[in-house]
């Protein structure tokens, strides 16, 4: 297949043969999904998550030295190296969009067939399989970088391949910053894979079809998908692609809303179908927080009360994809209740990178992002009680 930089309009080619369908396609509406009702047991479970979490909260040290853990336990980057071989092959390295966040050989995900039929490229794309448990009721991610425009093919490759039925971007195309109030530039931070605003288009071999748009309250945009190879005889392949384009490369969100109305809209997507994609940019800072929330409500549900450690579970993401949550943006916190006021902030990609202004260094204080779950985790256990009750009379 020939590579492509960008979408054009549908043209003929030669057959292509398509993998198996789902079996058992996706329905996707634009309507707010009913919600999740819990049973008795997963109630208890709830319970029991909410009041650990809660006191928890209570101890913002100890919520500082968690995360100072993680960080002390971070890979170092010859240790990275020796284990993203793949990655760094030189036919592979324009495919990276930053040198600092590789995947791992070992769980890196393969595409075969692939564009780039150099052998040496061995199907390489910037995404790693990311997972804690090996339960059907546990969602599996994919976490990847923001596609670059010459990897478009490739990241269709893999939702093809892999029968991926939800894309979850948390990021902007391009983000504006501005340094010390003074000077103020652009960064690209995503290609536009998707350009699901121009109608059916064609990436390579790759045909994508829009079926249709919705913004919600929460500045979440909907995109219903269709994914296909072109003349493939095979039905396309649904997907929903989730894009929260207000959290920002900085940090978090100001509130909890639009991430916990994913967690609502992707509850009703089977496990069993495919892994969930998430990306931001580098695919490790916000992409990592988003995991983190999703897997720890997903584990209460079923009871696995290991998920109360969050360290435990960012490092067995650590382990599959380097510097999985994580902000250098400096930042102290005071915290009353579960308000918390921040200080200041310089931080230029969700990458692990020392960030320098004007001469100064800043290290790290506190990891926002980390923060974040806490936060996440609690009010969305707060949402499942309380319909639950609501549901119950009580």
């Amino acid at each position: 297949m020939a590579a492509t930089s960008a979408g054009k309009p549908l043209s003929g080619a030669s057959p292509t043969l398509s993998p198996s369908p789902n079996p058992k396609p996706s329905t996707f509406s634009p309507d707010f999904p009913p919600p999740l009702i819990i049973s008795s047991d997963q109630l208890r479970h709830c319970t029991d998550a909410l009041k650990a979490f809660q006191e928890k909260l209570q101890m913002p040290q100890q919520i500082r030295n968690e995360f100072f853990i993680l960080q002390a336990n971070r890979m170092s980057p010859s240790e990275m190296k020796s284990r993203c071989s793949v990655a760094l092959d030189s036919v592979n390295c324009s495919k990276n969009r930053y040198g600092d966040v590789l995947p791992f050989d070992k769980n890196r995900v393969v595409l075969n067939p692939c564009k780039d039929y150099r052998p040496s490229a061995r199907g390489y794309i910037n995404a790693s399989f990311i997972e804690t448990s090996s339960s059907e009721s546990i969602s599996r991610f994919i976490a990847t970088q923001g596609p670059l425009p010459h990897t478009f093919e490739d990241f269709w490759e893999m939702i093809i391949q892999n029968r991926c039925p939800v894309i979850l971007m948390l990021t902007r195309l391009v983000d504006n910053f501005k340094v010390l109030n003074c000077i103020q530039f652009q960064m690209v931070k995503c290609g536009d894979y998707f350009q699901a605003e121009d109608g059916p288009r064609e990436f390579g071999n790759i045909c994508i079809a829009t079926k249709w748009i919705k913004t919600t309250d929460t500045a979440i945009v909907l995109r219903h998908l269709e994914v296909n190879y072109k003349d493939s005889e095979e039905p396309p392949l649904s997907v929903l692609h989730i894009q929260y384009p207000e959290w920002p490369d900085h940090g978090v969100p100001k509130d909890s809303l639009a991430v916990r109305e994913i967690l609502k809209r992707t509850y009703s997507v089977s496990p069993t179908l495919g892994s969930i994609v998430v990306h931001c940019s580098a695919g490790i800072g916000r992409t990592g927080t988003y995991c983190t929330i999703h897997n720890t409500i997903q584990r209460v549900l079923v009871g696995d009360m290991t998920a109360l450690d969050l360290v435990n579970t960012i490092t067995m993401f650590r382990s599959q994809r380097i510097g999985m949550v994580q902000t250098l943006a400096p930042r102290e916190y005071f915290v009353k209740g579960r308000k918390l006021q921040k200080l200041f902030l310089s931080d230029f990609h969700d990458g692990f990178q020392s960030n320098i202004c004007s001469g100064f260094t800043y290290s790290c204080i506190a990891g926002d992002q980390y923060l974040f779950c806490y936060n996440a985790i609690v009010d969305e256990l707060e949402d499942l009680i309380l319909e639950f009750n609501k549901q119950s009379g009580i």
